[in-house]
C-alpha cells in the first residue's frame, strides 16, 4: 500500500495560533525546529539547562530559555526533543504533573512512547512531527525556501485534531513544502533502530573496518586501506544518496559494478540476512531498549568501553593523520544527531 504523502495545501497553520510550543531540549533538532517555527509566526518556548553551550546558543538565538518544569506549566504543545535515555525521567518529574486536558505532547522520535517508558494520560494528545534529517538542515533548507521530508503519528488524539496538529506544525518548520509521509509511532521507530543498528552505524562502520583490516593484515599499508575502505565511502554514498544504487552503478566504472554484482552477495550471505532479522526481532519486543535503558542505569560501562576501543583502532588514528592532508574537510563540531 502506498504510503500517504501531505504537502502544504493540506495543513493549517491558523490551528497553532493562540497556542505555545514549547521545546525541550535546544540540541541540534531543538534549535532548527525551534526557528523555523518561529520564524513562522509559532510562539515558542525553550526549556534549556544552565550552564551549557546549548543555553547560550538559545540565548544568542534570542530566546530566554526556562526550566522544563515552567515550559510543562506555560506551553500548550509540549514538545520533549531531549535524547532518547533521558526522556522518561524528564517526563515523570518535569512535565506529567502540568498535563491536563487541551495540552499535547510532541515527539520527534517514537522511542520513548512505542516502548511505554512514558505513559502520558488519555485526556492529552499524543503525536510526533519527525524531520528525516538532521536540525541543521531542517533550518537550512527553510532559510532557502525548501523543507526536509517529514513523518508524522498520532498515538493519542483526545481532541480529534491531532493529525491536523501534526501537519500544522510539519508546515510551520518547512516540512510540508517536501512532503510528508504518514506512519505509526510503532513503525517510525522499529524502522529507525534496524536502520542504525544493521546498515547506517552497526553495519556499515564494521563492514569498514573489517575491510581495513583485511588489507592491512594482509600487508598492505593501513595509509592505501584506509583511502580503498573508508575514505572513498562518501563517494559511493553521496552518489546512492541522489540518484539510488541503480544511479550510483552508473557513475562507477562497469569494473566496480560488476564486482558489487559477483561479490557484494558473497560479503552479506544469507547467514547475515538471518542475523538482520534477529536483530530486528529483539527491536520488535523490546529486547534492545531494555538493554539500553539499563546500559544508561548502570552508568554505561559497554558503552564507553566499546567507545574507547573504537577511538583507539589503527583506522582512526591512521584516518586523523590523512585528514590532514585534506583541507576541504572541516570536522563539524556538535553535529552529533541519532540516525
Amino acid at each position: 500500500m502506498a504510503a500517504k504523502i501531505y504537502y502544504d495545501n493540506q495543513a493549517d497553520l491558523d490551528l497553532l495560533k493562540g497556542k505555545k510550543v514549547a521545546i525541550i531540549g535546544y540540541g541540534i533538532q531543538g534549535r532548527g525546529q525551534g526557528l523555523n517555527l518561529r520564524d513562522s509566526g509559532v510562539e515558542v518556548l525553550i526549556a534549556q539547562r544552565k550552564g551549557g553551550k546549548n543555553y547560550d546558543l538559545a540565548v544568542e538565538d534570542g530566546f530566554e530559555p526556562i526550566t522544563a518544569e515552567e515550559a510543562a506549566q506555560e506551553g500548550d504543545i509540549l514538545q520533549i526533543l531531549a535524547q532518547d535515555h533521558l526522556q522518561a525521567e524528564i517526563y515523570e518529574k518535569s512535565i506529567r504533573p502540568s498535563l491536563k486536558p487541551g495540552k499535547a505532547l510532541l515527539f520527534s522520535h517514537g522511542f520513548n512512547i512505542h516502548f511505554g517508558y512514558i505513559k502520558p494520560p488519555k485526556e492529552i494528545d499524543v503525536y510526533m512531527v519527525a524531520p528525516k534529517g538532521p536540525g541543521s538542515l531542517v533550518r537550512s533548507q527553510f532559510v532557502e525556501g525548501g523543507g526536509v521530508p517529514c513523518l508524522v503519528a498520532v498515538h493519542q488524539n483526545a481532541s480529534g485534531k491531532a493529525l491536523e496538529l501534526a501537519l500544522a506544525h510539519a508546515k510551520a518548520i518547512g516540512g510540508t513544502r517536501a512532503g510528508v509521509i504518514e506512519t505509526t509511532f510503532r513503525e517510525e521507530t522499529e524502522t529507525d533502530l534496524f536502520g542504525e543498528q544493521v546498515v547506517l552505524c552497526g553495519g556499515l562502520s564494521e563492514l569498514i573496518r573489517a575491510g581495513f583490516e583485511t588489507l592491512v593484515n594482509a600487508g598492505y599499508q593501513p595509509e592505501m586501506a584506509y583511502f580503498e575502505c573508508l575514505h572513498e565511502v562518501k563517494l559511493i554514498v553521496d552518489a546512492v544518496f541522489v540518484s539510488g544504487i541503480s544511479g550510483m552503478h552508473r557513475r562507477v566504472s562497469d569494473t566496480a559494478e560488476y564486482g558489487d554484482y559477483t561479490r557484494g552477495r558473497r560479503v552479506i550471505p544469507e547467514a547475515a540476512r538471518k542475523e538482520m532479522k534477529k536483530i530486528l526481532e529483539e527491536i520488535q519486543s523490546g529486547k534492545f531498549a531494555k538493554e539500553w535503558m539499563e546500559e544508561n542505569r548502570k552508568g554505561r560501562p559497554r558503552f564507553n568501553q566499546e567507545r574507547q576501543a573504537c577511538d583507539q583502532h589503527l583506522v582512526e588514528k591512521v584516518g586523523a593523520e590523512l585528514r590532514k592532508m585534506m583541507h576541504w574537510i572541516q570536522e563539524p563540531a556538535n553535529k552529533r544527531q541519532h540516525a
